[in-house]
């Protein structure tokens, strides 16, 4: 998940009332649960960058095999597709990522990455081990639920294309189109405790488009810049442009973001380079939007070079698209009444739209319902720290973002298997 912040500086969000954040969550069966916690730390240990996501799949559908899950590799790049069956009925689609990120870990775990600058920041290593949980107890507990079970470990999600291309690859052709959609999210809110949208007629994350822009200069001598044309100026002139136009022509209830990730241009720093090159990515709660802040980039760029004498036009290319995440609201009410069942109301919460993007927005195509919530993976310890004026608590795409294993991992494999029994119910007197 594309992520920014969602607390004030130096503070987490304020914790829901009820028990101390970190309480015991819903009980997992131990046979359960310790395969899974193997996943996640195996995972953990050896993340792959998106599309580069073998081994990862490997695993992943070794876990589903061994939960009886009919399995199909290689769908969209490394994605993969489980299938379990359990009679006639609804089917329901429930996704996991496989991809990490470009990131230098730094929590000082035992089960840290053993791969250098590639590190799980932003939990897709407990959403598999959770999902690959939540497969093994749906197929433990039959007599609850009929239809099927899609379950789905999507690569490239970083990078917003893998749904793109499980989809161009016939997921729903091949396997077919589901009846709901399910996915959930580490958030850095008290362990055990789960967040849903709060008005399903706002989306719940932004739609979003990552852009690539080229900015052709003139390379020459430090000594005599007269004689060139400094593509490192003009690119750092149009970060501060872009930062103060593109969301000044957004009206602010879209929530328009817009972040330069890199700026990269030059060596020696006696020479002055050729060329310079900027990565960003703007979001807003409609397309709309986003199309306007992408028109506006384009605009600004082009109007930069020309202002520098730039002897060539700069390169703009939208890299990826990501449209806003709906959540359904009978599906999404149905599945927070199973949530609040569970875990207690207490420990259910709402929450309001956020400006983090998914592509998971991608499997809802042509109207499938879609719900999406966010577990709490932060340990009662640290977040009491916090609490009480100690050190923030790291966000996801944080080098020492750390989810509490022991609590997140039971709380996140009860929310999707219980999630998924609720809309594949077996009606009162149905024999099995």
């Amino acid at each position: 998940m594309q992520e920014t912040a969602q607390s004030p500086p130096g503070r987490p969000p304020i914790p829901p009332p009820g028990p101390r954040p970190g309480a015991p969550g819903p009980a997992v069966e131990r046979e359960v649960l310790r395969p899974a916690l193997e996943l996640y730390l195996d995972a953990h240990a050896h993340p792959e960058l998106p599309g580069a996501e073998r081994r990862t799949a490997g695993l992943f559908a070794a876990r589903l095999e061994a939960s009886g899950c009919a399995v199909t590799r290689n769908v969209g790049g490394h994605g993969l597709v489980g299938v379990l069956r359990n009679g006639d009925g609804p089917t329901v689609l429930l996704r996991t990522e496989l991809d990490a990120l470009p990131v230098t870990e730094r929590t000082g775990l035992a089960y840290a990455s053993t791969v250098p600058g590639v590190m799980h920041a932003c939990g897709h290593d407990l959403h598999l081990a959770a999902l690959a949980g939540a497969a093994d107890t749906l197929a433990r507990t039959r007599s609850a639920w009929r239809g099927t079970v899609l379950v789905v470990g999507q690569p490239a999600e970083e990078t917003l294309t893998g749904a793109r291309d499980m989809l161009a690859d016939g997921l729903y052709e091949r396997f077919g189109t589901p009846d709901a959609v399910l996915a959930q999210h580490t958030s850095p809110a008290p362990a055990g405790t789960l967040a849903h949208a709060e008005d399903p007629r706002t989306p719940l994350m932004a739609a979003s488009a990552s852009v690539d822009v080229t900015v052709y200069g003139r390379g020459g001598h430090a000594g005599t810049p007269h004689l060139a044309v400094d593509p490192v100026l003009t690119a750092a002139a149009t970060v501060l442009r872009l930062h103060s136009s593109v969301t000044r022509e957004t009206a602010p209830a879209e929530h328009p973001v817009l972040t330069v990730g890199a700026l990269r241009a030059g060596g020696p720093g006696n020479v002055i380079p050729e060329t310079a090159d900027l990565s960003l990515c703007v979001r807003a709660l409609s397309e709309p939007a986003v199309d306007r802040m992408v028109a506006a980039v384009l605009r600004i760029v082009r109007a930069e070079c020309a202002a520098a004498g730039c002897p060539a036009d700069p390169d703009v290319t939208v890299t990826a698209r990501s449209p806003a995440l709906p959540t359904d609201p009978a599906a999404g009410a149905e599945v927070r009444r199973a949530h609040e069942e569970l875990f207690g109301p207490h420990r259910v919460v709402g929450t309001g739209p956020l400006t983090a993007t998914e592509d998971f927005a991608r499997f809802a195509t042509g109207g499938v319902p879609a719900v999406y919530w966010l577990l709490g993976v932060t340990g009662a310890g640290r977040w009491r720290r916090a609490r009480d004026g100690g050190e923030s608590v790291p966000p996801n795409h944080s080098p020492e973002f750390a989810p509490d294993v022991r609590t997140a991992l039971p709380a996140g494999i009860a929310a999707m298997a219980s999630a998924a029994r609720r809309l594949l119910a077996r009606p009162e007197g149905d024999p099995e």
